[in-house]
Formats: structure tokens, C-alpha cells, sequence
């Protein structure tokens, strides 16, 4: 871009240009006056040249033409150094002028991102900021260490009227009314002098002032002198007076008094001698200058010889090092190279300029006048400009003046900042808008806010000028040009700044930030009254949950602070104060579908349409309901629509949170609500239920006054809450429809603290679905709703039960229902998810007193519950209460249901009931949902270990293991009972005092020994006389308090047991099913007695086919001095199968054990050695049930006895039949022995009716320890 056609160019060729110094005497000034202007506000618009032609020669021969000129008129009493203080109020004013003009622009929209982009470069920063350069550059005007302000001129004006005008010449250029850089050396005095009369014509005709003229001209100079008419025009108000402004008024004169005695002739007058006065006088002026100072300047410094001896006069002496270097005056070589330099760049020599910048660089930097080197820099870099050469270099000479002014201190600041300005438009010219934005910011922060926050906006639009856009950039830095604008007071302008910068924080991550801007705008808005706008702005802020409780606090009460001051309650559309989840929302509506309570809401469909399976109609009367039932005319024939109950509640439950750390009041939660009796449900669907449709609803947000309650038709509640810090409830609003209709759930609405109404739409989404064999669209939310007429509803719960439960914990509860309307019910059935938990007593149980009656009164078997009943009762887990049980209306019904805590864990329990209604409805059935959660806790662990008895046939060893695994609580063992009539329970001989161990503490184990007899067989003869049984009681409290298992609900709830724990009923016959029933300890004796009852099923015997136990003396006594001793023995062997078995009984010669000894013969008197050990063997067994054998005798040993019957024998079993094998041994010392080492080898013959598992077919079985004590005799 050519720099001359930049705006940066222009600038240079404005405002670096002569200056002519005005003189004009009182006369004169009031002569100007009279048309309302001053005389340099007169001249000024015509000092600009735009097409001058004028051709220029310096110092070379060879000219060029100059197109545009300027020259600054200015009087002599302005030139001087410009106070600080009034400059910046002229600058402040410059910016309180374009604050004034903003406000028409803040109650627009904000902008956004497309409108920022596609704006022309020009109009991205605000026009008035080149104003605002361009003034805080003239706050710099005369200094003393550049001459490009001197005057080069000097305009002399004297009126026609003056007295004596010749002498008022002389006066008027006195050195006391002369500038006082002029009288302190600073500036040459001996400038170009040019001499005006001014004659106004309205004192007279200008004879006197042609003569006065011609007198000046004789004594002061043909030349030099001139005369201005002024004020030509007859009238004041002349009908020509508008027009003959309008050439001029874009050179910027403006008569602000209205008085236009200004005629065209005089403005083209002055036009002509402001022409002649620029090209005639003061441009040949400055090229006669410019030769002479080069050529003093060649003669003195240029050349070798030159250089030479200035470096060394100026080594010579140490120079103090000072801001401003020593003291140049006029006439001093330094001086004249800068004012060469400086007319050369005004008359557009570049060249020449540089050199001379150059020339003089090197003598500031070694006079150590930095400030004057700083100035030198800066115009080097501005001619590389303008050259438009080595950009390089300018910006290097630019960014030495920079820090170089800066190195300076207080007093290089603001040329620091007029070196940045042009710095930054240097760079913002060559498109380099990155680094002109870094520049622009660096010099805001040597500038007091109110000019740190104009530059800041302007570093900003450069980074939204950059390639790529930096848009995080462009935002931040308004974000401090705003802060620094309402620092300075300029409060539009902060929320301009602020306003620009809400694009870019609009959607990011960044909330920090963005609750800043909002905040900040909003406030500033309400300081500036415009309270609707600011209320709009801090509702972005109010629900910053990230903030800090501080921060929390004072956003929430200048929010309140804001709407009160408006004096009126204002409605938000989507107030995120408290937040509604929407996502959670739930509508919860009543059709043949009803529930207990609002938990059982949230059960998944799925599981009450599995459990509800088989109870309600089939799929065929489903369809045929109620809706079928309606003509084709009626207005509810859609089958799609969902139904609802007149009279009954509609809910819907929704989560709302505060994401404040503060507590806030919310008070009027209630939901939005239409309801029409006329529109059909298709017509509800799509959306024509109220003026706007749905989708209508979210996007033009009508008013919530469009939506009245009417409560002819519909009640809805009201919620008052009070949500602490981070509080999140889930609150239930309900609207109850009174007549049959159409109804639509609308949105909600709340007030804040009073204050603030907020409301919020449903937005309701309907999608398509893709998927094959679905068709229609799919609602997100259910808010349309079909309202029919009234229907019996029941309600029901089960009395006290238990939310915590320990194992095995038994208890009759009651079910309550009641029918709320006035038509009865019928029909009634009920299905449970959990039978092993719950399951319904008889009507005889409603009144018996728990435990009491689950004891046995009369024991019987009669009443045993039988595996196929139970089945059959249970099949499906349905229960159908008796058919003429009808439940009236208004009427209450109980039904006794039976609890038992089954096993630990956490449980949920479903129930449905299915009820029928008497009279003719909508609806022919309705059904009511309940769910429970039950935790049961651990309590006893039970478990049993079984052995077959090695003393006795048809007999078993069985030790319970019981563990408390509760914390704290104590059990006593009350009952232990075999399931059936088959088995007998008893003690063992050894353990009759089980009461030791009747209680159980907290975690402590037991175990417990007992013997189970065969009571079927025809050989048990305690089965005749009835002294066994299946109970026994482990308690000290006598044989009467025994509890009947074999009668419901224990009889119930073990068959639920062997259901989830093995096999049904058809379970082989060596399996045993135990129950043990235990009472919790009280630490109370008032409390109820609590009974628990533990079932371990399908416990397994032995395998074996074959019982056998061998039967002999147990102690002989024998003469071993005669003979060696002979024991007859005999083998018993019972066949318990259905089959025929083949057996062999094999024996060996066995050894002493370790714990077998031979008596000496001095001990050989005394019993030594004898004990029965039987019972105890038997016990040791179900621990290691194989036993310790002896081994086979090795052969260097003797054995102590040997088998004298044949060593194996042969029988044939046949089923339920026994048989006895006769065996003799023989004996050679005294001592105890044990006869366990012989071997029974059977084999299983299946019968034609049944099968043999291939494991059974065949076994071998050790023999059983039998010991036997010899004794020696007497002799």
C-alpha cells in the first residue's frame, strides 16, 4: 500500500507541518469576532492544499512538485509546552462526547460473531478513537527537543481601525508578547515575517485601508504585506447567508453564533491569500532555508575529515548523562541538523530528512541526550515509512525510540505513547495487525485508564483483524478496556466494550469469565437505569454454582436489588433458579394401572407386566376396552392417547436442585395446566390443543398469562420448598382433573424469594421411529392426556412389615385394603413376586395369636401338608381370594399374610393386586402395585453333617453346626425337626444336657450331636410304642412347646425351601430335610417374642446299599497257659435296596495298633485295657468316615490273632432281608483288639421295575472297629 494513501500517511502530512505563528491586535480579533469566529479559526479550513502543484527544490537540483500542503495557523500565545492536566481534560472530553452519543447503540441486541466479521474494517473500531489519537499526539506540541512545531513563519495582523498600524507591527512582535521558547533560545527568532491589514466592511469603505496598505508596503515591504476584507455581507441574516457556507462546511467551518456576515467573496478572498501566503511565501522560505542549513551542514560535519574531529571534540570531555543531554540552543549545529531534517520531511525530501536523522543519532547517543535520540529514532523510522523502504529498519528505529523513551522515565512516557500510536498504525498499514495489537497494549500500560482503555479496545480490533482471527484474544481485551473504562467513569463505554466481548464467551468453557461480563454488564446497566436489560444479564449469573459463596452472595443480591428496584414481580422464562431437571421428568398417571405409593412408580414396567402375567385378562380382552366401547363419533377415539381418572390425581415428579452454596426460598411450585372438553385427542397430539403448538411453545415463549387455571376444570397444587446449599430434592407437583376432557401438561412455574416468577415450557419432541414394525412418533414426555370418567380405586399395604429383618425371622402381618369410591369390587386376586418371603395365610389366621398358634396342641399327622397340594396352591405364585369376598365402598379389608426372612440380602418384594368392579365402567379391571424393600440380616448359620451309625442298623449320627453371625444379638435354640414321618430325632446317650448350649451369643459357633432312626421299617420298635418322633425340643421348656411343621405356614414355607434349595418332592429317599426353629434373646422382656425358623433341605445319607454291624462278647477271659483263645463272632449284613445284592465278606490277619498292648503276666488279675468305645467311634466317624484300619502284617511280624473261618464268604440278599455270616477268631495273647480288618465286596442286581446309577452298581466297604478285650484267666 502506498504510504502516502494510508491513514497513517495522512496523518504525517497533517500534522507534521509548518507552523506560522499568529500576531493580531484586539481590533483585528474583533473585527473576526463579529462573524463568530476567531481570526486562526477563520484561516484554518483553508490551510489545507489538497492540489497546490507547487514545484520544490532542497537540496538537490533536481525538483519535484508538491500535490498536498498544509501549514497549522496557530497564536503566539498557544505555543508553548501543553500542561498535562488540561490535556487530558481535552482528551477526556473527546471521549465523554462519543460515551454520550453510545447509549442510543446499548438498548440494541449485543452483536454477534457474523456481524462482527462481516463489518468493513473501517467501522470495527469506533471512528472517534482516531480523534482520540490524534489529540493525545498534540498533547506533545512544542517541545523543546524537536523543531518540526517551531514556527516558520510569523503572520502579523493589525484591523484598519488600529491607530498608527505601522508601529502596532513593532509592537505586536515584542519579545514580551513573543513565546517563551522563543526568548529562551529555544526557537530562531529570525523567521519568515508576513504583515496583514484587516478591514471589516461593515466599519466602512476599504480607501483607508488601501492606504494604510500602501504604507506598509513602502516601509515594510512590497512582498510582504497584504490586505483582507472580512464581513462584506449588508445583513446578518441575508437570505444567501446557509448557502454561502455550504463549500466550506467539510473544511470544518462552522459559525456556531449564526451570524454569516461572511459572504462568499470574502471566504474565497481569504481562500486566495492563504494560496499566495503557502505558496509564495512560506514553502520558497523553507527551501531557501533548507540549502543554507546543508550547506553549513556539509561544510561543518559531513565528510571524513569532519567525522573525524567531532567524534573526537565530543570524547574529549566526560558528558554527565541527563534525560534530555545538555542545553541546545538555536544556533548550535545540532540544532540546525534537526530543523534541516525536520523541513526536509515537512516539504516531503525523505531522503535528505534521513540522512540528517542519521547524521544527528550518533551525536545525542554520545552526548547521552536520550530524549533527543529517542526523537530522532522515531522520525528515522517514520521516513523508512515513508520511503516505504527496509521495514526492517523502521521497525527497529520504532522499537528503539520506544524503549528509549521508557528507559527515560515520567517524562518520556507520553512520547513513548505518541511513538506506540505511530508504531502501531506503521504496522496495522503492512497488514501486521498481531504485532500492532502487542504494541497498542504495551503502551496502555504507561497511560492512566481512561487512555489505557481506548488503546485497549483498539489492541483488540487488531486481534480481530489478525489471519487467522484471535478471537479469545479480541474478547479478553475488551474485557479490560471495559474494566478500565468504568475505572475512568465511563460507564457507556464499559458496557459497550463489555456487550462486544458476549460472542466469544457465549458458549465455551470458560464460566468464570463469562460470569464475570455478565455480572459486570448487568450492574452497569442498572446504575444506568436501563433495569430490564440488567436484570437479563445478571440472570446469567445467578446459578453459577462454581463461584464462591461471596461471589454467590453478591451476584443473588444485586439480582434482587435490580428487580425490586423496578417495583414489580418479574417472569423469567427458564429461571435457572433452581435448576429443574428436566431430563427426570415423570408423569405418573392412574388408568386400570394403580399404585400404593410413589416408590412403586419408579418399578420398571417391565417387572409389573411379568408379574401380572398370568393374572390379568388375556391379551384378546385387553384390546377390548374401554375405548372400543366408545361410538366413532366421540372425541376420545384415539387408541394411542394415555388415560387418566376424573378425580384422580395426575403427578409429575421432577428433580430441582441449588447449585448455590446459599439457601434459597422457592415458594408456588405448581405445573401449567390446560384442559378442554371439546378437542379430540389427535388433535391434541398435534399440538392444537392451545393457540401456540408445542414446538411453538419453546421457541416464541408465550406469556404466563396466556395460561389461567381454571378451576372448574382442573386443581393444581402448590409447593412451597426451601433448598439448602447444593441441595437436590425430587419434589411432586399434582394437577386433579374434575371433568372428562383433554389434558395438557403445559410447563411449570415458581417464584423466587418472592420476587421473580419463573416458568418453564414442556419442550416435547416427537421423533420418528425407524425401527421395522413400529410406526407413529415417539414422545420424549407424556403431557397430553385422555380424562375419563370416575372409577373404584382400592389402597392397600401390609401392616408392620419389616423393612430390616434377620435370617430365618417369621411373622403373621395383616394386608389392609380399602375401597375409596362408592361402587364395589370383586373378584379379588393377588401375585406375588417372592413366595419364599411372603405368602397369604387363611381367613382362619386373622385372629390367632402369633406364636401361639404354630404350637402343636395335639400332636397328629393328620394335618401335614402334602408336596402336591402346596404345589397346586402355589403353581404360578397366584392367589385367589374367596369368590364372595366383595370389598364395598368405602369399606376396609384385611387378610392375614404370612412373612419369613428366607435368606440374607437385600430383597425387593412385588405384589399385585387384581380387582374387578361390580358396576358398569370405562374400565372392566383395575390392579394395585406395592413394592417393599426388605433387608434381611445374617442370623444363625446352620448346616449338617450325616454318617451312618456303626453300633446299630437303621440309625444315623448327624451334627449341627450353628454359627451366630449377627454383631450383637443372641439366639436360643428352641426346636430341631426331620421333615416327614419317616425319620425319628433323639439325643445321643453322651449329650442328654443339651440345654448347656440352648443359647447362641453374637458371634460364637456351636456344634451339637444327635442320632436319627428309620422309623418306617416294621423293625424299629420305638416306632411301636410311639417313644420317638420327628421334634425334639432343645429348650428346657418341656416336650408340650413344640411347634408344628408340618401344618402351613412353616409346612408353606419349606416347601418354598427345597424349591430354591434342591429338587421337589420326587427327591430320593436318602436325602433329609431338617427345620430348626430358634427365639431371638430380648434385652427387653416386654418386647414380642420373636421366632425364627431355618430350613436346610435334601441332606444326604450314606449311599450304601447294605447296612452291616458286627455282634460278639466284648471281654473273655482265657487260661492262655492251656491254649490260645477262640471268639465267635458273627457278621450281621442288611440289604435296605430294592434290588438283589451279592456280597463277599473278605478278612485278613491284622497287627497290633499303636494303642493296643499285651498286659504282662504280673498285670494279667486286672481288667487292664477294657472301655466300650462304640458310641464314641460313631461320633469319630461322620469327621473321618473311612476310620483307621489296620495294616497288613508284614512278614517278619506275628500277628497277635487270626481269622479261623474261611477268609472270604458268599451271600445272596434279597430286598429288605438281612442275613448273619458266623466268624471265629483265634487269639494268642491277652490284650485289647480291634477286628475291623476284613472287607465286604458287594454287587447290585437291578430288578426289572427299576435302575441303578452306574456308581452303585458295585462297592466295597471297610469293616467298623470292632473292639474286643482278652483277659487271662486264673490258673
Amino acid at each position: 500500500m502506498d504510504p502516502l494513501r494510508s491513514y497513517l500517511g495522512r496523518l504525517l502530512l497533517e500534522d507534521i507541518t509548518p507552523v506560522v505563528m499568529v500576531l493580531t491586535t484586539p481590533l483585528a480579533e474583533a473585527a473576526c469576532r463579529r462573524s463568530g469566529l476567531s481570526f486562526v479559526d477563520m484561516l484554518s479550513p483553508f490551510s489545507l492544499f489538497k492540489k497546490i502543484d507547487v514545484p520544490v527544490r532542497t537540496a538537490s537540483d533536481q525538483p519535484y512538485r508538491l500535490q498536498m500542503f498544509k501549514i497549522r495557523m496557530v497564536y503566539a500565545s498557544d505555543i508553548h509546552k501543553q500542561d498535562h492536566e488540561v490535556a487530558d481534560e481535552r482528551i477526556k472530553l473527546v471521549v465523554s462526547e462519543a460515551n454520550e452519543k453510545t447509549l442510543p447503540d446499548l438498548l440494541a441486541d449485543p452483536p454477534q460473531l457474523e456481524d462482527v466479521v462481516n463489518k468493513p474494517e473501517a467501522e470495527l473500531c469506533p471512528l472517534w478513537t482516531k480523534r482520540f489519537n490524534r489529540e493525545l499526539i498534540r498533547t506533545l506540541s512544542f517541545s523543546d527537543h524537536e523543531t518540526f512545531d517551531h514556527p516558520v513563519a510569523c503572520l502579523l495582523v493589525v484591523s484598519s481601525k488600529d491607530k498608527e498600524p505601522i508601529s502596532k507591527f513593532a509592537d505586536l512582535f515584542n519579545t514580551n508578547q513573543l513565546p517563551s521558547l522563543l526568548n529562551e533560545g529555544i526557537m530562531d527568532p529570525q523567521i519568515l515575517k508576513h504583515y496583514l491589514v484587516l478591514h471589516d466592511q461593515q466599519d466602512g469603505p476599504q480607501e483607508i485601508a488601501v492606504n494604510i496598505l500602501a504604507e506598509m508596503r513602502s516601509t515594510l515591504g512590497l512582498n510582504d504585506c497584504k490586505l483582507l476584507c472580512i464581513n462584506s455581507s449588508a445583513q446578518a441574516h441575508g437570505s444567501d447567508a446557509d448557502n454561502s457556507w455550504l463549500p466550506y462546511k467539510a473544511h470544518g467551518l462552522h459559525n456556531h453564533e449564526g451570524a454569516c456576515f461572511l459572504n462568499t467573496d470574502d471566504l474565497n478572498e481569504i481562500k486566495d491569500f492563504m494560496q499566495d501566503f503557502a505558496s509564495n511565501h512560506i514553502i520558497p522560505y523553507m527551501e531557501q532555508k533548507i540549502r543554507v542549513l546543508n550547506q553549513q551542514v556539509a561544510t561543518t560535519r559531513k565528510g571524513f575529515r569532519n567525522q573525524i574531529k567531532n567524534l573526537w571534540w565530543r570524547k574529549r570531555d566526560d558528558v554527565p548523562e541527563a534525560a534530555n543531554g545538555p542545553m541546545y540552543t538555536f544556533t548550535s549545529i545540532e540544532s540546525q541538523i534537526r530543523v534541516l531534517g525536520d523541513y526536509a520531511f515537512m516539504l516531503r525530501d525523505y531522503e535528505l530528512a534521513l540522512s540528517n536523522y542519521r547524521l544527528l543519532s550518533t551525536d545525542y547517543k554520545l552526548d547521552k541526550a536520550w530524549k533527543r535520540f529517542a526523537g530522532v529514532q522515531e522520525m528515522s523510522g517514520l521516513c523508512y515509512f515513508m520511503l516505504d523502504q527496509s521495514r526492517k529498519d523502521a521497525e527497529y528505529c520504532m522499537e528503539n525510540a520506544f524503549s528509549t523513551y521508557l528507559r527515560i522515565g515520567s517524562s518520556g512516557q507520553r512520547n513513548a505513547t505518541r511513538c506506540g500510536l505511530w508504531w502501531a498504525e506503521m504496522l496495522t498499514t503492512r497488514g501486521q495487525h498481531r504485532e500492532a495489537s502487542s504494541v497498542y497494549f504495551r503502551i496502555s500500560n504507561e497511560e492512566p485508564s481512561l487512555h489505557s482503555a481506548v488503546l485497549l479496545e483498539q489492541a483488540a480490533c487488531c486481534y480481530l483483524l489478525s489471519s487467522p482471527r484471535m478471537l479469545r484474544k479480541y474478547g479478553f481485551h475488551l474485557i479490560l478496556a471495559g474494566n478500565s473504562y468504568y475505572l475512568s467513569d465511563q460507564k457507556q463505554h464499559a458496557v459497550r466494550a463489555y456487550r462486544n466481548a458476549l460472542f466469544v464467551y457465549k458458549q465455551n468453557p470458560w464460566s468464570y469469565i463469562n460470569n464475570h461480563v455478565h455480572y459486570n454488564v448487568g450492574r452497569w446497566y442498572g446504575v444506568l437505569g436501563i433495569f430490564d436489560v440488567a436484570i437479563k444479564h445478571l440472570l446469567e449469573v445467578v446459578a453459577c454454582s462454581h463461584q464462591s459463596l461471596t461471589t454467590q452472595s453478591m451476584f443473588l443480591n444485586d439480582f434482587f436489588h435490580f428487580v425490586q428496584s423496578t417495583g414489580k414481580k418479574f417472569d423469567v422464562y427458564k429461571l435457572q433458579l433452581p435448576v429443574f431437571n428436566m431430563s427426570s421428568l415423570r408423569v405418573v398417571h392412574e388408568d386400570h394401572r394403580t399404585y400404593a405409593s410413589n416408590a412403586d412408580v419408579d418399578v420398571s414396567e417391565s417387572i409389573w407386566q411379568e408379574l401380572e402375567e398370568e393374572m390379568i385378562p388375556s391379551s384378546s380382552v385387553v384390546r377390548t376396552n374401554w375405548l372400543d366401547t366408545q361410538p366413532k363419533s366421540s372425541p376420545f377415539k384415539n387408541n394411542k392417547a394415555s388415560v387418566c381418572v376424573a378425580g384422580e390425581a395426575v403427578k409429575l415428579n421432577v428433580e430441582v436442585k441449588n447449585p448455590l452454596q446459599i439457601s434459597v426460598n422457592v415458594s408456588g411450585i405448581s405445573l401449567i395446566c390446560q384442559l378442554s372438553t371439546t378437542m379430540d385427542a389427535s388433535s391434541a397430539e398435534k399440538g392444537t390443543l392451545s393457540a401456540a403448538t408445542e414446538e411453538d411453545i419453546a421457541t416464541t415463549k408465550p406469556s404466563i398469562l396466556t395460561f389461567k387455571s381454571d378451576e372448574n376444570n382442573f386443581t393444581v397444587s402448590s409447593l412451597d420448598i426451601v433448598l439448602g446449599g447444593g441441595e437436590t430434592k425430587r419434589i411432586q407437583l399434582e394437577v386433579t382433573p374434575k371433568v372428562i376432557g383433554i389434558l395438557k401438561l403445559v410447563g411449570i412455574r415458581w417464584t423466587l424469594s418472592d420476587s421473580v416468577v419463573g416458568y418453564q415450557y414442556f419442550e416435547v419432541s416427537t421423533q420418528k421411529k425407524t425401527k421395522k414394525g413400529k410406526r407413529g412418533a415417539h414422545r420424549s414426555l407424556n403431557n397430553i392426556l385422555i380424562v375419563i370418567k370416575a372409577l373404584p380405586k382400592l389402597t392397600g399395604y401390609i401392616d408392620c412389615l419389616p423393612t430390616k429383618a434377620f435370617t430365618g425371622d417369621l411373622q403373621l402381618l395383616t394386608l389392609n385394603l380399602r375401597n375409596q369410591s362408592e361402587h364395589a369390587v370383586k373378584n379379588v386376586k393377588m401375585k406375588i413376586s417372592h413366595p419364599r418371603f411372603v405368602i397369604p395365610g387363611g381367613s382362619s389366621d386373622l385372629d390367632l395369636e402369633f406364636p401361639q398358634c404354630l404350637r402343636k396342641h395335639v400332636q397328629s399327622d393328620s394335618n401335614v401338608v402334602s408336596s402336591k397340594s402346596t404345589k397346586e396352591k402355589f403353581k404360578g405364585f397366584l392367589f385367589a381370594f374367596p369368590q364372595d369376598i366383595k370389598i364395598q365402598g368405602g369399606a376396609t379389608f384385611s387378610w392375614p399374610i404370612w412373612f419369613h426372612a428366607a435368606t440374607p440380602g437385600n430383597l425387593s418384594l412385588y405384589l399385585s393386586l387384581y380387582y374387578e368392579m361390580e358396576s358398569t365402567t370405562d374400565i372392566p379391571y383395575r390392579t394395585l402395585r406395592t413394592h417393599y424393600n426388605v433387608e434381611v440380616l445374617p442370623s444363625l448359620d446352620v448346616s449338617f453333617a450325616v454318617s451312618m451309625c456303626s453300633s446299630r442298623l437303621q440309625e444315623y449320627i448327624v451334627r449341627m453346626d450353628i454359627m451366630n453371625r449377627t454383631l450383637s444379638e443372641s439366639f436360643a435354640l428352641h426346636q430341631l425337626s426331620c421333615v416327614g414321618t419317616k425319620w425319628a430325632v433323639s439325643t445321643l446317650p453322651s449329650c442328654d444336657s443339651i440345654s448347656l448350649v440352648e443359647t447362641i451369643p453374637a458371634n460364637q459357633s456351636v456344634s451339637c450331636f444327635f442320632k436319627i432312626k428309620d422309623i418306617g421299617t416294621n423293625s424299629c420298635a420305638e416306632a411301636a410304642d410311639g417313644s420317638c418322633g420327628s421334634d425334639m425340643v432343645l429348650s428346657p421348656g418341656g416336650s408340650t412347646d413344640v411347634f408344628h411343621i408340618s401344618q402351613s405356614p412353616i409346612a408353606d414355607f419349606h416347601y418354598q425351601e427345597r424349591y430354591h434349595q434342591g429338587k421337589l418332592a420326587k427327591g430320593p429317599s436318602s436325602l433329609l430335610d431338617f427345620i430348626l426353629i430358634a427365639k431371638a434373646v430380648a434385652a427387653n422382656s416386654s418386647k414380642s417374642e420373636q421366632l425364627l425358623s431355618h430350613h436346610t433341605c435334601q441332606v444326604a445319607l450314606s449311599q450304601n446299599p447294605i447296612w452291616w454291624l458286627m455282634e460278639g462278647p466284648r471281654t473273655i477271659t482265657h487260661d492262655f497257659s492251656k491254649s490260645c483263645c477262640e471268639a465267635n463272632i458273627q457278621l450281621v449284613i442288611h440289604n435296605s435296596s430294592e434290588h438283589n445284592i451279592s456280597l463277599g465278606v473278605v478278612t485278613s490277619d491284622g497287627t497290633l495298633e499303636k494303642n493296643q498292648t499285651i498286659p504282662s503276666h504280673e498285670s494279667a488279675s486286672g481288667p487292664g485295657g477294657w472301655y466300650d468305645v462304640s458310641l464314641e467311634n460313631d461320633v469319630k466317624a461322620i469327621t473321618s468316615m473311612k476310620g483307621t484300619h489296620p495294616q497288613k502284617q508284614s512278614s517278619e511280624s506275628i500277628s497277635p490273632f487270626v481269622w479261623c473261618s474261611l477268609s472270604s464268604a458268599q451271600v445272596d440278599l434279597k430286598p429288605n432281608s438281612s442275613a448273619k455270616i458266623p466268624l471265629k477268631v483265634c487269639i494268642f495273647a491277652p490284650g485289647t483288639y480291634n477286628f475291623s480288618n476284613y472287607e465286604l465286596h458287594w454287587k447290585v442286581h437291578p430288578s426289572e421295575a427299576g435302575q441303578v446309577d452306574d456308581n452303585g452298581r458295585s462297592g466295597v466297604g471297610q469293616g467298623y472297629p470292632f473292639y474286643v478285650t482278652v483277659l487271662q484267666g486264673a490258673r
